[in-house]
């Protein structure tokens, strides 16, 4: 019986039955198995247990095992997993080789190192163009993305059918630039835009991303650590 694979928490066991949540910690670590089993396959590993996999990932077997039982499981007990496989079907559940199409909106320092990476292209996701209001750099090329005014970007997104949107606008037209996106079809936003982006519209997934969270985390940690060494 055909199995049916969803990222937006649900996955349906098979055809026609109830859907299951998957908790969204589970989808948060499948971008971690890709990675790591991404390296794994370019050492020349064929396979690879659970209880291996967590002394690389950091995670228990145990929770390993729950998390890959969410979608089916795909080991094989005294086996383990085939990590050639395993990499496949998580590479089928979070989108690889979809053909996904994206743009960057905003040419600013964050839009430009977006620009000149290729993590993208790895993850298999199209960046075909760049939106700014800056007339001095509309009509140039930054890292080999066209940059076009905002006012062009409705029609664009339309014509080319883009799926994913990546906002480094001030925070301040966050919304109005996503409203826009959304009236044009585009169903993924990118959100670095410094505010809590939310939207109501129907398939729309927005992912926000607050780069001063992670550093703020960082240094918790760092406090932490050393209020440790100071009990010693």
């Amino acid at each position: 019986m055909e199995s049916i694979y969803k990222l937006d928490g649900t996955f349906d066991k098979h055809v026609g039955e109830m859907k299951t949540p998957v908790p969204p910690a589970v989808i948060k670590r499948l971008p971690r198995y890709h990675r790591y089993l991404g390296e794994l396959l370019r050492e020349g590993r064929l396979r690879i247990s659970s209880a291996e996999l967590s002394k690389i990932m950091g995670v228990t077997a145990s929770q390993i095992r729950q998390d890959l039982n969410c979608f089916g499981g795909f080991g094989q007990q005294g086996y383990g997993y085939n990590i050639k496989y395993l990499h496949g079907k998580i590479s089928e559940l979070l989108g690889v080789g979809e053909g996904y199409k994206a743009v960057i909106v905003g040419a600013g320092n964050l839009g430009r190192a977006l620009a000149a990476t290729r993590m993208f292209e790895r993850r298999g996701v199209n960046r075909i163009a760049m939106f700014d209001v800056d007339e001095k750099i509309i009509g140039t090329k930054i890292y080999g993305l066209s940059v076009y005014s905002i006012d062009d970007m409705h029609d664009f997104c339309v014509r080319n059918k883009v799926d994913i949107a990546v906002l480094t606008v001030p925070k301040e037209a966050a919304y109005s630039v996503a409203d826009t996106l959304i009236r044009a079809g585009v169903r993924g936003l990118w959100n670095f835009a410094n505010t809590e982006l939310k939207v109501s519209a129907p398939g729309v997934v927005v992912e926000n991303i607050h780069l001063g969270d992670s550093l703020m985390t960082l240094c918790y940690e760092l406090k932490s650590s050393s209020d440790e060494e100071d009990k010693k």
